[in-house]
């Protein structure tokens, strides 16, 4: 009799060890296979282990996107973590792959490289290896050799050429409203500086051609000369961030070594400042201030015109020390890209439940409006 009980006690324990492993590797197999479908939300949520991979988090916009990030995924219950590349795209890719194998199943990128689609189709290759989705944002990547390369492959931003137009007929409207006011050396035409965050950057490129591009013709249809580049030797007609970052100190660095030979004094005043981000735009200011221009009411106002409409910018242009800026909006990027999250956490499409938003017609890409910010705007 004992040792049949003897021989029953072992049974069930040798049952509850074979249920304890198989239960093991069903948890293991379900967070391998991270988006796919699966049955019950309430399972995803458990299992979705997000990467948002941000190319500088010194950038004043993609702060804002990423606070604003930070606390939807905070509020929709999934684990995230956030990682910084500084400019680096080596670094990006390696953070990227080392989540991967860490366990991520969602890959968020804000991509470094925008001058060539090699480094977003290495990223979209790995991604696809591995069976998970990934989430382009905010810096432009290419439709066929990146987003239609993979079906679970999207990408949340703007429509570059939109800031450039917008900031260009700003800056038109502005010059016909104070052209005496702003030509302060009075020879009829206004000099400008433009200050472009990066080359082969999409929004870079479009913002810097179309911002003068379209105010030269809303100044020429009126009888006005175009604008006039303040060096007329330069071979280009802008200055660029050369490290890439769209900063505030390079724009402060070039405006403080060009104000020592074009100021009033000389008659050759830079007349207008136009820049690709409210970063630059704010170097710049801080420049000019320095010498006693954009302190406010009183002092000689020289028209700096961004895009971002970023919080400190917002400010100053209250205060009357910024002129204009193109509102790129943060929060709706972020909730934009959520919507693709929670399809993940759903086990949906990536690109489902898109119908509100505008939509590309051949490539899963969205593009969230931008709009146009000045002291008249009410937030």
């Amino acid at each position: 009799m004992k040792k049949k009980l003897a021989l029953a006690l072992a049974a069930v324990m040798m049952i509850g060890l074979f249920a304890g492993c198989g239960g093991n590797k069903t948890a293991s197999s379900s967070n391998a296979a991270g988006s796919q479908a699966s049955s019950g939300s309430a399972a995803q949520a458990e299992e979705l282990n997000v990467g948002v991979f941000y190319y500088d988090f010194s950038d004043v916009y993609i702060s804002s996107v990423r606070a604003s990030m930070d606390e939807q995924l905070t509020a929709m219950g999934v684990k995230f973590t956030n990682y910084d590349a500084a400019g680096s795209q080596p670094s990006q890719t390696e953070q990227v792959n080392t989540a991967i194998t860490g366990g991520t199943n969602l890959l968020i990128v804000n991509i470094v490289e925008t001058a060539t689609s090699d480094p977003a189709k290495d990223i979209v290759d790995a991604a696809k290896a591995a069976g998970i989705p990934v989430i382009f944002f905010n810096r432009e990547v290419a439709d066929n050799d990146v987003i239609n390369s993979y079906d679970k492959c999207a990408f949340v931003g703007t429509n570059a050429p939109d800031a450039g137009h917008m900031q260009g007929e700003m800056i038109g409207n502005y010059l016909m409203e104070h052209y005496d006011e702003v030509d302060l050396n009075g020879d009829g035409v206004i000099s400008y500086v433009m200050f472009k965050g990066q080359e082969g950057n999409a929004e870079a490129e479009a913002r810097t051609q179309y911002g003068v591009e379209d105010a030269d013709a809303i100044l020429t249809a009126a009888g006005k000369p175009a604008l006039s580049y303040y060096d007329a030797s330069a071979s280009t007609k802008y200055l660029v961030d050369t490290a890439g970052k769209w900063s505030a100190q390079a724009a402060n660095d070039y405006m403080v070594s060009l104000l020592g030979s074009y100021n009033e004094d000389n008659g050759n005043m830079v007349e207008l400042i136009i820049c690709n981000n409210d970063g630059m735009a704010e170097g710049a200011i801080s420049a000019l201030q320095n010498v006693g221009y954009n302190n406010g009411e009183g002092t000689t106002i020289i028209p700096v015109f961004g895009v971002d409409a970023t919080d400190s910018a917002k400010a100053l242009i209250k205060a009357g020390n910024m002129t204009g800026s193109i509102k790129q909006d943060a929060v709706g990027m972020a909730t934009t890209i959520m919507t693709l999250v929670q399809n993940a956490k759903d086990g949906a499409e990536l690109m489902a439940n898109t119908g509100s938003f505008t939509v590309d017609a051949d490539v899963a890409k969205i593009r969230v409006p931008y709009a146009m910010y000045d002291a008249n705007t009410q937030d």
